[in-house]
């Protein structure tokens, strides 16, 4: 290939030749008139052929050019001087943002602990529901709570002396033999209450049924101390 028909020869070419067009068309933008001084010329031939002629700006065209420049400098200043100030405005935009978010973030949290800490607090507040064996033990212990809140007086020792004598701690127990069987109002349950005796001493908040074991404690306790001050004082059938 020949040196003159180059790739990198034709590329310089071009790149000239484009640079050549810039110039000329610059020249054309900067409009500068040049006009012969010499008023007398004839043709163009006489003009070609006569000594070297001397060439002037025309100041109006040169001032307008330079206004021209001045005005797109400042454009393209103004241009950039707003993409700046749009990428600030955008940058401090994302950084209140992003501070906005871990805020309200930090909000959420604090809000989260402090309902933890309240329920926490809550449950050490609350007493734990006690719950009580389904047998004898249990019972009286359960009926010794209830009592304790009604003030009816009666010791765990004094409840279970009397029903092992009146019923052997069978809550099912009835006696079909005495004079209340007899009478229709069989004794019934852990500590032998007859329906009357049991309607009239009947503590809210446990059952309405005599065989139930915590209400029949709960309602002959408080029977007895109605009546001998103490299930304790009680020792035989009452």
């Amino acid at each position: 290939m020949s040196v003159l028909n180059s790739p990198a020869l034709r590329r310089l070419r071009s790149r000239k030749a484009a640079v050549a067009g810039v110039a000329v068309a610059s020249a054309a933008a900067v409009g500068l008139t040049l006009v012969p001084t010499d008023a007398d010329a004839g043709t163009t031939a006489e003009v070609a052929a006569a000594a070297p002629v001397s060439w002037k700006v025309d100041p109006a065209q040169a001032a307008k050019v330079q206004e021209s420049i001045a005005t797109q400098q400042s454009s393209f200043e103004a241009q950039v001087k707003a993409q700046l100030e749009k990428k600030k405005a955008e940058a401090e935009a994302a950084k209140k943002k992003a501070e906005a978010e871990k805020k309200a973030k930090a909000a959420a949290e604090k809000r989260a602990e402090e309902k933890a800490a309240a329920d926490r607090k809550a449950r050490a507040a609350k007493p734990a529901k006690v719950t009580y064996p389904n047998n004898l033990d249990g019972w009286i212990r359960e009926a010794l709570s209830i009592m304790k809140k009604h003030d009816i007086p009666g010791s765990y020792e004094g409840i279970h002396r009397n029903i092992m004598r009146e019923s052997s701690g069978n809550p099912l127990a009835i006696n079909n033999w005495d004079i209340n069987a007899r009478n229709g109002v069989p004794s019934k349950g852990l500590l032998q209450v007859i329906k009357p005796t049991f309607d009239a001493y009947h503590v809210a908040g446990t059952k309405h049924d005599q065989y139930d074991p915590v209400a029949n404690i709960v309602a002959a306790c408080n029977y007895a101390a109605d009546r001998y001050g103490s299930m304790d004082n009680v020792d035989s059938a009452y």
